[in-house]
């Protein structure tokens, strides 16, 4: 009989030992549980404040509900408001939220898509003949609010293809089941919060009353899944916060990016235009934003040379034939622009959607030995890719772009010394244009999905060795992404964030062994025996209209010194003394100091007004005590009275002051 007590009881304690589970922290400490635990309970074994706060989990680098069972040894960590995923959780429960509320106040509406953005959510939703216009939101938020405050828990439901079907077949919800029609049977799930029932793969909160405080934006048009041949749907976009504080906060700096919007600033300071005669998302650059980007041009080209770059140039358009060969023909030759005809008929060509293939071409145009290396190809090169009108955007999405674009050609030795030179590069450009907050993010495959990208395996092995090499020991702040590499290979890309605290993707950085592979370029090497070269794909500013675009909201259209279009404005207090300003604006343009005069016949308090409205820096005020002393009195912009100097004086404050603003490479 004891024997058989004992028997069990050691049966009892392994099938214990058996449905434990070992939890590993993000701290690297280690707990066990019981198999079959929630992320809920776990955090509420570790902190109740915790638990109240924790919004999402990542188990085993997956972001998941904090109700799903966990039944293997996992990696954890618990997500709140403050983590990106915990933000896009909320939105993306704020989505579902609100497409409840639409749905109870206007019954029959079509529901489309409603994922979570950078900065909020939005729905797409087939109306019907109800007629939707932004007075009608107030009363969707109001609806919303409600909702929230039942605290409806999101239910995951795992449910069949068939009965997917059947449900939105009977809700007649004609969307829905297309998206349906689309998945594998057997990895189709539903969430529900109170009455509501969505296709959904999740995650989402834990219940709607998260949901604190609420406010529907604006409502745009949208075509189903992105194409103009599909119906047009209506996009409602809306942000949620925890706490109305946060909310107040968010609806103060959206107010203040309505005034820094680089399409009002763009058209007050005559920087660029748009023309439908010439063409949507193809940008006109005025004279002031032409010279504008010509000395961005300017100073990138010169810590290029600096940095041994060769500059070339490269046709606008290209044979079929070449972007057959570097792959771009077959990724997205369906949605660029159609071909260019000649009188023969054998002959078809394409605005150039990249430089890269005709760089390629250059370095094959003659043998190269390893001595040679690396060879550094730079260009302003124009490119042209087909956007669908309803994404284009101002300059920050365009039809026609130039890329401040540069290939290496390097060794397999020099990879990781040419790829940290690079950083170098890119890290003096933003630290000269004020960009002092960003961070890297190295872009990898996507491990579960290799059919995207081209190449073999041990070479995107090889180029994600370098970047993640290079960017370790340049200190870089980096975050991995995976499945946001090239279709041709992986990428650093850099994440700056503006004066607003908003995050734009601007400079690039790719390791790329298969286009050399493509197009058979080729070195000999010391062994006397070809090899082929490792390609560098780099581009600090991005693109230069995205650049402009962005550092016209970041800086408000006020330019660092050396870069504004007028660095100075002569303003006369009278008539009389125009023809002394003219004399000085000549003697200041001539040592290159860029200004003008005004010669309105305007009160000088007025035209002082005007000029700090135009972000003008300095202000030159002539009278006679100015004119018989030859001098000038200097007012500058936001500091005010500077007092009287000579134009020399004058000149030599700007001239130190453009120095101190251009940091030396290396500083």
């Amino acid at each position: 009989m004891l024997f058989y007590q004992n028997a069990c009881f050691l049966y009892l304690c392994a099938l214990s030992l058996l449905s434990m589970i070992k939890i590993k922290l993000p701290d690297g400490s280690q707990r066990e549980y019981r198999k079959g635990i929630s992320s809920m309970d776990i955090a509420k074994s570790i902190s109740e404040g915790l638990a109240r706060n924790v919004l999402v989990a990542k188990v085993n680098g997956e972001v998941q509900d904090l109700l799903l069972p966990i039944n293997e040894d996992s990696t954890f960590e618990l997500l709140s408001w403050k983590d990106e995923a915990g933000k896009a959780t909320m939105w993306h429960s704020s989505a579902h939220l609100m497409a409840e509320a639409f749905e109870e106040l206007y019954p029959g509406v079509k529901l489309a898509i409603g994922p979570p953005i950078a900065r909020g959510f939005y729905y797409d939703i087939d109306f019907g003949d109800y007629q939707i216009s932004e007075k009608d939101l107030p009363k969707v938020e109001q609806k919303m609010k409600e909702l929230a405050k039942q605290k409806s828990t999101f239910t995951r439901k795992e449910v069949s293809k068939s009965d997917a079907i059947k449900y939105f077949k009977e809700k007649n919800d004609p969307y829905k089941l297309e998206l349906i029609s689309e998945l594998e049977d057997g990895k189709i799930t539903f969430y529900t919060q109170g009455a509501f029932t969505d296709l959904c793969k999740g995650p989402h909160i834990p219940h709607t009353g998260y949901i604190k405080a609420i406010k529907l934006l604006s409502i745009a048009g949208a075509y189903w899944r992105g194409n103009e041949k599909n119906k047009q749907l209506t996009r409602i976009y809306g942000v949620s916060f925890p706490k109305n504080a946060e909310l107040v906060e968010h609806l103060e700096m959206l107010e203040e990016a309505k005034k820094r919007d680089h399409r009002k600033l763009g058209k007050e300071l005559e920087l660029f235009t748009f023309s439908q005669k010439v063409g949507q998302g193809l940008p006109l650059w005025l004279p002031n934003g032409t010279a504008l980007r010509e000395r961005l041009e300017n100073f990138l080209k010169a810590a290029q040379k600096k940095a041994g770059y060769d500059q070339v140039i490269t046709p606008h358009i290209g044979n079929k034939e070449l972007y057959v060969c570097s792959g771009h023909y077959e990724k997205y030759g369906e949605d660029s622009f159609q071909p260019i005809r000649t009188p023969d008929p054998n002959e078809e060509f394409y605005l150039k959607p990249m430089n890269c293939p005709h760089h390629c071409e250059i370095f094959k145009s003659k043998p190269r030995s390893y001595k040679d290396l690396p060879e550094r190809f730079a260009e302003f090169g124009t490119v042209y890719r087909y956007e669908q009108s309803g994404e284009l955007h101002g300059l920050t999405r365009v039809r026609g772009f130039t890329q401040d674009d540069a290939h290496i050609f390097c060794t397999q030795d020099q990879v990781k010394q040419e790829f940290m030179n690079v950083i170098d590069i890119v890290l003096y450009v933003f630290k000269t244009l004020g960009f002092e907050k960003f961070k890297a993010q190295i872009s990898l495959r996507d491990p579960k999905d290799n059919s995207k990208y081209i190449g073999a395996d041990d070479n995107w092995i090889k180029a994600e060795k370098a970047i993640i090499d290079a960017a370790k020991e340049k200190n870089l702040n980096t975050i991995v992404e995976y499945g946001e590499a090239a279709f041709y290979g992986p990428k650093l890309d850099f994440m700056v964030q503006d004066a607003l605290g908003r995050e734009w993707q601007l400079g690039t950085i790719q390791v790329d062994y298969n286009l050399p592979e493509r197009f058979e370029l080729e070195y000999t090497g010391a062994d006397n025996q070809k090899h082929r070269p490792v390609m560098i794909h780099r581009a600090p500013f991005g693109s230069m209209e995205r650049f402009i675009a962005v550092l016209l909201e970041h800086c408000a259209g006020d330019f660092p010194l050396w870069l504004t279009s007028k660095q100075f404005i002569l303003l006369p207090i009278s008539d009389n003394y125009n023809e002394y300003a003219e004399k000085i604006s000549k003697l200041l343009n001539f040592s290159d100091i860029r200004g003008l005069v005004d010669t309105r016949s305007e009160k000088v308090g007025k035209k002082i007004r005007d000029a700090e409205l135009a972000k003008i820096p300095f202000m030159l005020i002539i009278g006679e005590k100015e004119v018989s002393s030859e001098s000038v009195s200097v007012r500058k912009r936001g500091e005010g009275d500077l007092g009287k100097m000579s134009v020399s004086e004058f000149e030599k404050l700007v001239k130190e002051a453009v120095e101190k603003e251009l940091l030396q490479e290396g500083e």
